[in-house]
């Protein structure tokens, strides 16, 4: 029994993890709860020395000078407060006039002020409930149907975790030990790319299905001709520049991702004083929540740090990459495995989850395999972003069933009665954006130029093949001095202290 266990002190540890997870443990302390008793179990066994566990405390304050997590609560604040700033509701009321002539229209404008959220709050449940108490009773006054509406506006949302200043890339950075700024610039290709072909996808709905998304009605189109186009003037120019005030600073290299993300905190309060809607119960509620979701990502990554020590203690890395490096196929094999793993952890984990639990794992084989890891990195933010759109445990879902209409209900436009939307059209609405998630997935791993393209690499230097010389020098015997030549037998000709003794005679 104990040899059985020295040698799968590996694979027992993982699979601990995942019967712990299984059975709805919280994930920080199931992740330091099996470092910790497995840390236990490997010194009992002679596995692992007590001083181990020393190095603990070195890891945690590691974590708390990491710099660049400080871009976790910047970037949470500043999505808060524009969220309750009103900036998602005029620019959905306005792009919707814009887009609204035509059929899908209003889904159009979903998609584009999405990805227009994304690129300035990084948050996903903002931009879903937003759009979702937004534009979501307007798409079924005028007829939509209900599993595209609310498809749409659940995948909009989560554009937020790919298009930069998302969340997870700065999680995938730290992970890989990588550059956010990298991180950002590889990604912004394919999250452009995936929200097209979310507009292409409602494109061919209003093709095959016209009724399922109609244009708004004449009388619903309230601005026209220069009114319209000065409102579009003023609703985007304050997203636009705020997005250059994060992104375009951290892209030409003036700002670190952290001080990006402070600009932004910075930028989005002023918005909200300029709109008159900043009070000290929005401050407040914002604060508390971005309070509490920083907690909760320190709390797991100090977990995974506890898990990752021991892990690695009792030579885990070895052993997946040992499993994962021996796939056939190579590095295509490697990388069709592992996003086949992530999309069905996806089922059960969130995107903060899988990467401080699985990401650190296979990094370290992916290197090994000659792969990017920027590239690797966006590749499995854009798998990942499946976790929110899961049925049934999609966090985007939860967030639009919180503030979809659950009761038939009176429209106050039109008078008519409203049917509720079910959990059941909630569920099916997400399912061809998940398949477009996937798809943009192979898109990546078939055309990895797609994310290079971004990115500035300049001339490649591989370390391995730097060669430094020294050039060859004589330590030889001394120069002979009068008196001081070597003798036959001597060891140590012209030893120091003779040489000065000799010095000193002769300048006497």
């Amino acid at each position: 029994m104990t040899a059985f266990l020295i040698e799968n002190m590996a694979p027992l540890m993982f699979g601990a993890l995942v019967i712990f997870l299984l059975i709805g443990f919280p994930v920080a302390f199931a992740l330091a709860a099996n470092g910790l008793v497995f840390g236990l179990i490997g010194i009992k066994l002679g596995l692992l020395t007590p001083a181990l566990f020393q190095a603990l405390p070195e890891r945690v304050f590691g974590i708390m000078q990491n710099d660049t997590l400080l871009a976790i609560p910047f970037f949470t604040f500043m999505g808060l407060i524009l969220e309750r700033s009103g900036m998602a509701e005029d620019l959905l009321d306005t792009i919707g006039q814009l887009f609204g002539p035509i059929r899908g229209g209003l889904a159009y404008a979903v998609i584009f002020v999405g990805a227009l959220l994304a690129a300035t709050t990084g948050v996903v449940a903002a931009s879903v409930i937003s759009m979702g108490l937004i534009s979501l009773p307007i798409m079924l006054r005028y007829g939509y149907d209900r599993r595209l509406a609310s498809g749409v506006i659940a995948a909009s949302g989560t554009l937020a975790q790919i298009i930069p200043p998302s969340l997870v890339l700065i999680i995938l950075a730290d992970q890989l030990g990588r550059s956010v700024g990298d991180m950002y610039a590889g990604a912004m290709a394919p999250g452009l790319v995936l929200t097209a072909l979310y507009a292409g996808y409602v494109l061919l709905v209003t093709i095959f299905r016209p009724n399922a998304a109609p244009a708004l009605p004449p009388e619903a189109r309230t601005l026209r001709g220069m009114k319209l186009f000065i409102r579009v003037i003023v609703s985007l120019v304050p997203p636009l520049v705020l997005i250059f005030l994060v992104l375009g600073t951290i892209f030409i290299g003036v700002a670190t991702p952290t001080e990006g993300g402070a600009m932004g905190a910075a930028g989005a309060l002023i918005l909200a004083l300029a709109k008159r809607k900043l009070s000290w119960s929005l401050m407040r509620q914002a604060m508390d929540t971005t309070a509490k979701l920083s907690s909760f990502v320190v709390f797991i990554l100090i977990g995974s740090t506890v898990f990752g020590l021991v892990f690695r203690g009792v030579n885990g890395d070895l052993w997946v990459e040992h499993l994962l490096v021996g796939l056939p196929g190579g590095a295509l094999g490697f990388l069709v495995v592992t996003n086949i793993l992530v999309f069905v952890l996806a089922f059960f984990l969130d995107f903060f989850e899988l990467a401080f639990i699985i990401v650190p794992l296979l990094g370290p084989v992916a290197e090994k395999l000659g792969i990017d890891l920027i590239w690797f990195g966006v590749l499995l933010g854009v798998n990942m972003q499946t976790s929110f759109m899961h049925p049934p445990f999609g966090f985007a879902l939860f967030y639009l069933r919180s503030v979809a209409p659950r009761t038939d209900y009176t429209d106050k436009i039109t008078g008519k009665l409203i049917g509720k939307i079910t959990t059941g059209q909630i569920y099916w609405g997400a399912v061809p954006f998940v398949i477009i998630q996937v798809i943009m997935v192979g898109i990546v791993i078939m055309f990895p130029g797609l994310v290079e393209v971004g990115l500035d690499r300049g001339t490649k230097v591989d370390p391995n093949t730097i060669q430094i010389e020294i050039p060859q020098m004589d330590f030889g015997a001394p120069p002979a001095y009068p008196g001081m030549e070597p003798q036959p037998g001597d060891n140590n000709p012209g030893d120091v202290n003779d040489l000065m003794k000799q010095l000193q005679q002769q300048k006497q």
